[in-house]
Order: structure tokens, then C-alpha cells, then sequence
């Protein structure tokens, strides 16, 4: 019954706006122009509604970047995020630039050239000048921005296990949750399959591979200041993406294949949370808070906690109903402080050994 009541609703409005339609129609000025081929008016409105709007774009354009410049990321955390943000910075100049230009043009001629008919159109088959000025100049904009792409990505893509001396980590991602597992002494990691997962062995670590037995499992990510780190990525499940904004690293985890990614820290979890921009930022988010716990307070509930800066590793694919809450904290410290804390934690043999006695 609801159905047909809504259903004879819906024709008696689509009645009720037709016959509006003929009494508008009928209600029109007698000698009124129902030509539907513009006329001067026409031409002039629209030609001043085309400038009036490439105003307001641009006008809207640097609103945006004045209000909502605190929603970029600050400097990068990692090395190579420097020379990322340094092509992004250029590529969106050039974006910018060329879109002033032809879209200001556009709507520019659209108003200069508006039709009247006093007016005619000058035509003329082609000039090879204007041809060539338009083709070459994008050619070589784009080729160079291409190669200086390549070769950033080359650097920042170009993983050697043999330079320096790399800490070498693995991410296992699966729903919905990450584990970081640390090389040990030797700096290798042991050799690890989905099939041994049991017990304390939750990321599947081969018993027989002795260069697993001093591999370190942890749920919280700790890395030393200006050291490389590869990290080496396994899926248990399905695709996950290890996501580390700060760092301006991004990387697909697989299942049945290991991806790899590295990048060096340059400023600690505390350099960055007191940086001025990051300070600003915490201020502004505690306000916001503070007026919510109000509202929350008053409905009888508890209030939000102060919220502080931590660099988080985050998974940037969707991957399931909790894959909003897949995230492990990560703490960049001095080189003594990771040291201090990588001795607390128990090597993969002690926990098999505690497992055992249990």
C-alpha cells in the first residue's frame, strides 16, 4: 500500500510541475523573442558569465591556498622525501602556470570574441608557426620533467643491500593489524611461510632456518635517526598497502611475494612534534576536542583524550571491514635509545622457549 501511495504521489507532482509548464507558457509576453538562436543578449550575457567565472575560480584557487594550507603534510621525515617534494612542488608549479594561462585565455576570448552580429569571423586554414610554438614548447616541458622524474624515482626506487649499513625490517600486514619483524644481530632475516604460522609463531618463521632465531617480532615500530632502513613486506591475507605519509613512502604489500622499499629518518618522533607546524597543528586539532567533549560530557559520556603527534604507519588500501583501524605506531629515536629498547625485546628462539615451558 505504501508503495502504490508513493507511486501515485510521484505522478500527481510530475502532473502538477506539466501543467504549471503550459500556464507559464501562456502567461508569456506577446511579442516575447521564442527564437532559440542567440541573439546579441544572449551573446553578451553569456560572454560576461564566462570572465565572471574564470574570477571566481581563481579567486576560489587562492582562497583554498590561504585557508587550508595547514592540511599539507610539513617536511619530509626521510631523505628522499626532500627531492620527492621538490618534483611535486615543480610539477604543480608548471600545472598551475599553463592552466593560469589557457583557462584565463579561454574565458578571456570567450568575452572578447562574443558573437554580434556587426561582426565576422576571420578564417583561416593553418599556420605552421603557431603549430610548431604550441607543439615544441609542451614537448620539451614534459620531457624534462619526465627525465627529472625517472631519475628521482631511479634514486629513491634503488634498494642496495650492501651500502652503508642498512637495518633490514620486515612488515607483515594482515587483517587488521601490522607486525615488524627485526633481523637481529646478523642483519638477516630468517625465512618465513604463511604454512608455519601456530602458536607464538604468528608470522610464520621457519624453525630450521637458523638465521631466524634471533629475528625480533614487536607491534610497535621503532627506527634510529639518520640510518637507512629496508624494509622487506609480506601479507598474510589479502592486498595491503604500508603507507607512511611523513616519510613520503608508500608501498603495495602482496600476498605470496615480498616487496621491498628503504628510506633514511632525518628527524626524530619529538624534533617533528615540536616543530612549529606540528605544534600549531596539535593546538588546533586539542581545540576541536576540547569543544567536542563538551557535547560528549553533557550526553553523559567521557571525554576525548589530548591528542599527541606520533608518526603512524598506516594501511592505504581497502582491505576489510576494520581496515580504518589497521595502523602501528612508529618512534624515531637517537641510535642509543633504539639499541636500548631493541635489548628489551625477545628474540623469536626465546619465545619459542618460553612457548615450550609453558
Amino acid at each position: 500500500m505504501t508503495v502504490f501511495l508513493t507511486i501515485v504521489v510521484i505522478a500527481l507532482i510530475g502532473i502538477s510541475l506539466w501543467q504549471m509548464s503550459k500556464i507559464l507558457k501562456l502567461s508569456q509576453v506577446k511579442g516575447a523573442d521564442n527564437s532559440q538562436v542567440a541573439n546579441d543578449k544572449d551573446n553578451n550575457l553569456q560572454g560576461k558569465l564566462m570572465l565572471a567565472f574564470v574570477i571566481f575560480m581563481y579567486l576560489l584557487t587562492i582562497y583554498c591556498f590561504v585557508q587550508y594550507h595547514t592540511f599539507f603534510l610539513p617536511e619530509s621525515a626521510a631523505e628522499h622525501g626532500i627531492e620527492y617534494d621538490r618534483l611535486m612542488i615543480i610539477s604543480m608549479i608548471l600545472i598551475f602556470i599553463v592552466q593560469f594561462i589557457t583557462q584565463g585565455l579561454l574565458h578571456f576570448f570567450s568575452y572578447k570574441y562574443r558573437g554580434n552580429k556587426n561582426n565576422k569571423a576571420l578564417f583561416f586554414a593553418d599556420n605552421d608557426k603557431l603549430e610548431f610554438i604550441w607543439t615544441i614548447i609542451p614537448v620539451i616541458v614534459l620531457a624534462g620533467l619526465i627525465i627529472y622524474g625517472l631519475f628521482t624515482w631511479t634514486d629513491i626506487m634503488n634498494i642496495d643491500e650492501e651500502e652503508g649499513d642498512p637495518l633490514i625490517i620486515e612488515l607483515y600486514a594482515y587483517q587488521f593489524d601490522w607486525r615488524a619483524r627485526y633481523s637481529g644481530e646478523d642483519n638477516v632475516l630468517g625465512k618465513a611461510n604463511v604454512r608455519f604460522i601456530e602458536g607464538v609463531n604468528t608470522l610464520g618463521l621457519d624453525g630450521s632456518d637458523s638465521y631466524g632465531m634471533d629475528d625480533k617480532i614487536v607491534n610497535e615500530l621503532h627506527l634510529p635517526v639518520n640510518r637507512k632502513v629496508i624494509f622487506k613486506m609480506r601479507s598474510q591475507d589479502v592486498l595491503h598497502s604500508a603507507y607512511m605519509p611523513f616519510f613520503r613512502a608508500q608501498m603495495n604489500v602482496v600476498p605470496g611475494m615480498i616487496t621491498e622499499f628503504s628510506y633514511t629518518p632525518i628527524l626524530t618522533s619529538d624534533e617533528m612534534r615540536n616543530s612549529e607546524f606540528m605544534v600549531e597543528k596539535v593546538a588546533t586539532i586539542n581545540k576541536i576536542r576540547k569543544e567536542k567533549s563538551k557535547q560528549l560530557v553533557a550526553a553523559g559520556d567521557e571525554a576525548l583524550e589530548t591528542y599527541e603527534f606520533d608518526y603512524y604507519l598506516l594501511c592505504n588500501k581497502i582491505c576489510g571491514a576494520s581496515h580504518y583501524n589497521m595502523q602501528m605506531k612508529i618512534i624515531v629515536e637517537s641510535e642509543e635509545d633504539y639499541n636500548a629498547w631493541l635489548k628489551t625485546q625477545q628474540t623469536f628462539k626465546e619465545q619459542l622457549s618460553a612457548q615450550a615451558s609453558n
